[in-house]
């Protein structure tokens, strides 16, 4: 039984670009007990591979939280297997606003002890008592009402690209160092102001939301299906959009433009640019946000070291790299002192 992915990235991608088939992007979550998550992860990885699904899915004792490629044709049959398992039937989906048949090229099923880290002992308080999910129209009307306070759960390299207006933007690095850093700023105000929350597809304000009711939040809101649905719900309704430039997505994509609003700026000249990439020094790989000039300048890397770097035969590359651990600034997400404008 195959429970492996047999084609490299690069022959996934010749096969989707052959086949000239829609596919769908899609994310989704949920938390549930799962008896055996190693069990539950070959069951979806067979069925999903039958159905040319490509992704990240993480599996745990606690739920799964999924961000997925589907053919088009195949959604039906997609949609079909989630309902026939019990606590998946009828799950949001959340559905891309921008598509791209590459925003996934392999199918990669991981069992994890939490579905996202976030450093928490959830048997402290009660995971299931969650804050008052609201739609699009009602987050309107709540961050306008002078006595809510907007926090943007997500990371720096996240909300740097796109957030709400006037949204509290933590300067973290992790999910895990921004609930601390939240509890702490707004420990005042636990009794009298709305704590609403948001984040890309709502899986880390699930958690947060019942974890800042144990801390002592009386009123805690979370925006349902975060700025993905958000999206959809104002085209669909025509609503005010309060949102502002790119929403961070983790797959190859690694945007999707909800406002022509640019709010970032390029970290190397410092014109106006929300473009996320990785440095093409793979010894590097370094996150971090590059406009056209500079890229063409730079050969795609960071720093006039990547590039010398990137400019050697490959096999010198390779001679360089071996030996050596992964570079701690692939994890650093565009904080490098050799990024001048990064704010």
């Amino acid at each position: 039984m195959q429970l492996y992915n047999t084609l490299s990235a690069k022959e996934r991608a010749a096969l989707i670009g052959e086949a000239g088939q829609e596919r769908l992007t899609i994310s989704f979550y949920k938390y549930a007990h799962i008896g055996n998550p190693r069990l539950f992860r070959n069951h979806l990885f067979v069925r999903w591979n039958e159905l040319d699904v490509l992704g990240r899915i993480y599996v745990a004792h606690e739920g799964i939280n999924a961000q997925l490629s589907v053919p088009a044709d195949n959604f039906e049959a997609f949609k079909d297997h989630l309902d026939s398992i019990s606590f998946l039937e009828g799950v949001r989906l959340n559905i891309a606003i921008e598509q791209d048949n590459l925003s996934f090229l392999k199918l990669k099923v991981k069992v994890r002890k939490k579905i996202v880290a976030d450093g928490l002992n959830d048997a402290s308080f009660d995971v299931t008592d969650k804050g008052v999910h609201v739609n699009a129209e009602a987050f309107n009307a709540l961050i306008d009402d002078p006595e809510t306070i907007l926090v943007d759960m997500r990371n720096h390299y996240e909300s740097e690209i796109g957030h709400f207006k006037n949204a509290i933007t933590p300067d973290v690095d992790t999910f895990r160092d921004s609930l601390d850093s939240i509890e702490n700023d707004l420990a005042d105000h636990k009794e009298d102001k709305k704590l609403v929350m948001y984040c890309t597809g709502g899986i880390r304000c699930e958690k947060a939301s019942a974890y800042y009711k144990y801390k002592g939040f009386k009123q805690v809101y979370q925006l349902e299906g975060g700025i993905i649905d958000y999206a959809r719900q104002v085209e669909a309704g025509k609503l005010e959009n309060k949102f502002l430039g790119k929403n961070f997505v983790f797959d190859h994509r690694r945007s999707e433009r909800i406002t022509d609003d640019v709010i970032a700026h390029c970290h190397q000249c410092g014109k106006p640019c929300d473009t996320h990439v990785n440095c093409a020094n793979e010894a590097c790989h370094l996150l971090f946000i590059q406009c056209e000039s500079c890229a063409r300048q730079m050969d795609d890397c960071c720093s006039k070291g990547c590039k010398e770097i990137h400019n050697l035969p490959y096999e010198e590359q390779k001679r360089l790299r071996r030996g050596k651990g992964a570079s701690n600034k692939i994890f650093k997400k565009g904080r490098s002192p050799v990024l001048k404008f990064k704010s």
